[in-house]
């Protein structure tokens, strides 16, 4: 006779459970709170940066910083409270603009020009608003000629009651402009560099008091502009931008002031 033998029952299937949360927070959740840190890490330095690149413009423009003036990258850390990579990030940023010159082994200086580089820089000027003007007087229309118009009135307030530097930025825009009116893009972007540097210069070397004159030959370029004399524009300009070239004097005095003071952060 054969014994019975007993089967042990499978055990029913149990439902599903859901994986243990992991303990602390997720990788993924870590991950992003790394990468928010470094996002923000580098926006403060790029702030930083960007003070210092615009301390150092405002003190040459204000000729607060005069040529040749040293700026110490210890300096530049202590005075800003950032690391040296950040500060030679903004002294790269400013040779680049033609502000600085960064001398080998040396340290950066702030940019001195010599009548050489100075006559070139004009010489190249001159030629490129002498092939601008026709273009702008060929492609201007009525509003074109009404915004000069405008900032025409917008020089002649800041020439008696804004500070130079305002004046020579309105001025600057007033050329900037008619590089943008000439329709060539690429025209517009050399004239913008060459300005840009042009500027620099101007309000380092040239002595207060030309503004009534540059405004006054703004005035007649527009003028001939609209009237579609464009030799007499060319000529009005070529005389307007050898006029302010003969002003400039590159010999200055250097004032005793402190870094911080010529960065106007005292």
């Amino acid at each position: 006779m054969k014994k019975a033998v007993r089967k042990t029952p499978s055990p029913a299937p149990s439902a599903s459970r859901p994986a243990p949360a992991p303990r602390g927070r997720p990788k993924v959740r870590s991950d992003a709170l790394v990468a928010d840190a470094t996002a923000a890490a580098a926006v403060a330095a790029e702030d930083a940066e960007t003070r210092i690149y615009q301390s150092v413009v405002s003190g040459v423009m204000g000729q607060r910083l005069l040529p040749g003036t040293k700026l110490p990258e210890a300096a530049l850390c202590e005075l800003f409270d950032v690391g040296r990579g950040v500060v030679q990030k903004a002294l790269q940023r400013l040779a680049h603009d033609h502000v600085v010159e960064l001398r080998p082994n040396r340290g950066a200086i702030v940019a001195m020009p010599t009548r050489e580089e100075v006559d070139k820089l004009f010489e190249a000027r001159r030629v490129l608003e002498a092939a601008i003007l026709p273009l702008v007087a060929k492609s201007a229309t009525k509003a074109d000629f009404a915004m000069l118009r405008r900032q025409l009135r917008e020089e002649h307030q800041a020439m008696h009651s804004a500070p130079q530097t305002e004046w020579a930025r309105l001025a600057s825009t007033f050329h900037l402009t008619l590089g943008e009116l000439s329709g060539n893009p690429l025209l517009a972007r050399y004239l913008t560099e060459i300005i840009s540097r042009c500027a620099l210069v101007v309000a380092i070397f040239q002595p207060p008091g030309n503004a009534a004159c540059e405004h006054d030959e703004h005035a007649r370029v527009v003028d001939y502009l609209e009237a579609g004399k464009i030799k007499e524009a060319v000529a009005e300009m070529d005389a307007h931008l050898r006029d302010l070239e003969s002003h400039i004097q590159l010999v200055e005095d250097q004032t005793e002031l402190s870094l911080a003071d010529m960065l106007g952060l005292s």
